[in-house]
């Protein structure tokens, strides 16, 4: 029977993800914002990991290092949905203006931070990103150093220089936003 799998190495995807399927969806939808893009993300490295059989010492290294060449692979969608983000943020601040304080309004509020932050991550070189999402996922300093292609010693380094760098993106971008919408 040809393109039939065979049932140990179903066992073994099995396995993986059953292991590792919810924390990579984790990691994903921080990465894109999109947990339905995410799940997209995550069932193609499963799919990869099904067709060649990842015969590696640190398996869940291996699938974030696959997802996350995955989503650079995809970064022309990814401008996309960017840019409709924005107008739907634009639209939204714009709506926010116009009506009273409400339940929605404190919803509105919190989303426009958490966008802040996923912009102020966003703002963060590749590697710095990479690391604090892998590490906020659970992975170890010697996973994060094998995904990224660092030494374990930089991974500390690493993920203190963008930690850092987050807070100044974020606060840079809250000022900015308090300013803009007092200026209305």
């Amino acid at each position: 029977m040809r393109g039939a799998v065979h049932p140990a190495l179903m066992s073994d995807v099995d396995r993986l993800f059953h292991a590792y399927h919810a924390p990579l969806v984790r990691y994903l939808t921080r990465r894109l914002g999109d947990r339905d893009w995410a799940e997209e993300v995550a069932q193609e490295t499963f799919v990869r990991a099904l067709r060649h059989a990842p015969a590696v010492e640190r398996e869940r290294s291996w699938l974030f290092a696959v997802a996350t060449n995955l989503v650079r692979d995809e970064a022309r969608r990814d401008a996309r949905r960017r840019r409709h983000l924005e107008l739907l943020r634009a639209e939204s601040a714009e709506a926010r203006v116009e009506s009273p304080a409400t339940t929605f309004e404190r919803a509105q509020e919190r989303a426009r931070e958490a966008a802040l932050a996923r912009r102020a991550v966003d703002a963060l070189a590749e590697r710095d990103r990479l690391a604090l999402l892998m590490r906020e996922e659970g992975l170890s300093y010697p996973e994060i150093a094998e995904a990224l292609g660092l030494s374990v010693g930089s991974v500390g380094t690493t993920l203190a220089r963008a930690r850092r760098r987050l807070v100044e993106h974020y606060e840079a971008l809250a000022g900015g936003a308090g300013r803009g919408t007092h200026a209305s």
